[in-house]
């Protein structure tokens, strides 16, 4: 017994059962998780079971697991915005992205265009303008006869025309705007406006006192017009190099 208890004694047991090298902890297996099946015989006890989520598999092997079954992956939908106001409530319009191009194209001034998108964002239900050539002049911030100018020269083109004083027409085929919702007041129900397009064409063709670029509309000649003044600009331009060039060299001949 006093062999045992001998301090050399000790230090030999202790280091037997302590191993020298470093000890690593062994990771735990993980518990595999249940996958759930989709019972394909009962479509109730379908929707009350989890499914397993899509991880390593992709969706073609997930659909041949369940050959009677449509999937299909979306996102949450954003609600549309559009900015608006309480007297105009969700107002937007079709628009010929054809138009758009050419006029951006064509029309070298300013004033025709921002006259263009006034009436635009100003017209109801049908395409009506109703705007006196003093509220657009107001609006755009312009003078009157500058203002008479470039609505002329927007007129010329068939774009919108003239119905009486203080309204305008757009013509459909370039914009237009099919309905509008008119808020409602204490002695007024709201009103809910729509006119369809193709009515509003048979509508405009059958007038024979309108111009006829307005009762058959095209853009052709808009294109014609921007071919022909790229031309003439390249024109002046090659004479501009040439009287260049002749100057240069004149001014090293002395």
């Amino acid at each position: 017994m006093a062999d045992i208890l001998l301090p050399s004694k000790i230090s030999e047991v202790e280091s037997s059962l302590v191993s020298p090298e470093p000890q690593r902890r062994r990771p735990v297996p993980k518990r595999a998780r249940p996958r759930p099946e989709l019972p394909l015989d009962d479509e109730i006890q379908a929707w009350s079971k989890p499914v397993q989520p899509v991880e390593d598999e992709g969706l073609d092997s997930l659909a041949r697991r369940y050959p009677g079954r449509k999937l299909s992956l979306s996102s949450q939908r954003k609600p549309m915005e559009f900015y608006d106001t309480p007297e105009r409530p969700k107002a937007f319009s079709m628009d010929s992205l054809e138009f758009f191009f050419l006029i951006a194209q064509y029309f070298r001034e300013a004033l025709p265009l921002r006259v263009i998108l006034l009436m635009i964002a100003c017209q109801k239900a049908g395409g009506q303008i109703r705007l006196t050539q003093e509220e657009m002049s107001t609006v755009l911030d312009v003078h009157r006869g500058k203002l008479n100018e470039a609505l002329g020269e927007v007129m010329s083109h068939g774009i919108v025309f003239k119905v009486r004083r203080g309204v305008y027409q757009f013509n459909p085929p370039y914009s237009y705007r099919v309905a509008e919702f008119i808020p409602g007041t204490e002695l007024v129900e709201a009103e809910y406006r729509q006119v369809d397009q193709d009515k509003m064409i048979a509508k405009i063709r059958k007038d024979e006192s309108l111009p006829q670029l307005v009762r058959f509309p095209s853009l052709e000649h808009m294109r014609e017009a921007i071919e022909e003044l790229r031309k003439q600009r390249a024109e002046e331009r090659a004479e501009r190099r040439l009287a260049r060039a002749q100057r240069q060299e004149e001014g090293t001949a002395q």
